[in-house]
């Protein structure tokens, strides 16, 4: 597991926990927060997989 793959899991959990805690308390900007923390997480995780991919790839 690459840096990116790590870092984009951490905020993916992140904005998750922020999600759910502005929809129970019903901060809609936390929750809003949360679901692009949550995005950009994501994004982050498929770049490093995409990252590791390319980098078996040109090992072989």
């Amino acid at each position: 597991m690459n840096k990116d793959q790590k870092a984009g899991r951490i905020k993916k959990a992140k904005g998750s926990v922020k999600e759910v805690a502005g929809r129970i308390t019903g901060d809609k900007k936390l929750e809003r927060e949360g679901e692009a923390e949550n995005a950009v997480g994501k994004v982050q995780t498929a770049f490093g997989n995409a990252k590791a991919r390319l980098s078996k790839a040109l090992d072989k």
